[in-house]
């Protein structure tokens, strides 16, 4: 995917969540006013961080986009990560809360009231988070960002927690079963948790320059080993920061080529492994074939 497109779509992504998030905020604000349910508080909530989070992965997609400067030469998409890192913070932070308030209502329960109007609120919430999660799903899938994969988990969970407070409502407003507003908000809450994992396991992949998936390294040695020039291959290094990946390899030729056959032969091959990874900068070292050269990759 060019450039240009790519960037296009992850704006759209973060205009688009940050956009349902604010009215659902609304919307919760109100149903919570009126109807004084916990679980729909704790949804509340969740909107709320969400609407922060959406913002906050907005201004780190702007400035990951931020083209390569003097002090920055490799760009600045690890700012994605970092915004998924502020989620997760977000989300931890939450569940305290929640619990808290869970807890709070379990040892103090009291009739909700106009149960309607939360649930009305809770299946408009479910319409748009499934509409914004499936858009969402399309953007990682053909973008691959780590700030968007953040978002995108949150309003998963967050599809899933709507579910939820309406089957709360529903059950509560026709059984009386009070206590179950409590549970729910101390269900949810934790279960928010599972998504926090994930989250940051990805932001640290990559902070910490972890190695593209073994399925890509080795489509880059395939894409390599059919150069009919290239006569063997090592130090291959790989990583990705925000949308772009990194790849660094040796490549061994015969040692009795011209310096500038080679350099020709690698730029074919950088060529050809940029048309496997859109976007991706390719570092590739010339060696000599036959002549042992130390080696930096530990595996």
């Amino acid at each position: 995917m060019a450039g240009d497109e790519r960037a296009r779509l992850i704006r759209a992504a973060t205009y688009a969540s940050t956009s349902v998030a604010l009215v659902l905020v609304v919307a919760k604000l109100v149903a919570w006013a009126l109807t004084g349910s916990v679980s729909l508080l704790s949804s509340l909530v969740d909107s709320s961080l969400d609407l922060l989070a959406s913002a906050i992965t907005w201004l780190a997609v702007r400035h990951a986009m931020t083209p390569a400067d003097r002090e920055h030469r490799f760009g600045h998409g690890k700012a994605e990560a970092l915004s998924a890192l502020a989620q997760a913070g977000f989300i931890l932070a939450s569940t305290v809360g929640l619990v808290l308030a869970g807890i709070e209502r379990l040892m103090m329960p009291h009739p909700i009231v106009r149960e309607e109007i939360g649930i009305a609120v809770s299946l408009l919430s479910i319409a748009l988070t499934a509409g914004l999660a499936l858009f969402q799903r399309h953007v990682v899938r053909r973008t691959g960002s780590v700030a968007v994969t953040a978002d995108a988990l949150h309003y998963r969970s967050d599809l899933l927690v709507n579910v939820a407070v309406v089957v709360v409502l529903f059950v509560t407003a026709r059984f009386g079963m009070v206590w179950l507003d409590g549970a729910a908000a101390i269900a949810i809450a934790l279960y928010l948790l599972l998504g926090v994992r994930a989250i940051i396991g990805q932001a640290l992949d990559v902070l910490m320059d972890r190695e593209l998936p073994a399925t890509d390294r080795r489509r880059i040695e395939a894409i390599v080993r059919a150069h009919p020039a290239a006569r063997d291959m090592h130090g291959l290094r790989t990583r990705s920061s925000g949308t772009t990946r990194f790849i660094e390899l040796h490549v061994a030729f015969d040692p009795d080529l011209p310096l500038a056959v080679a350099h020709r032969h690698g730029d074919e091959i950088e060529a050809a492994i940029k048309v496997s990874f859109a976007d991706a900068e390719v570092l590739l070292h010339h060696d000599p074939y036959g002549i042992e050269v130390p080696e930096r990759d530990p595996t």
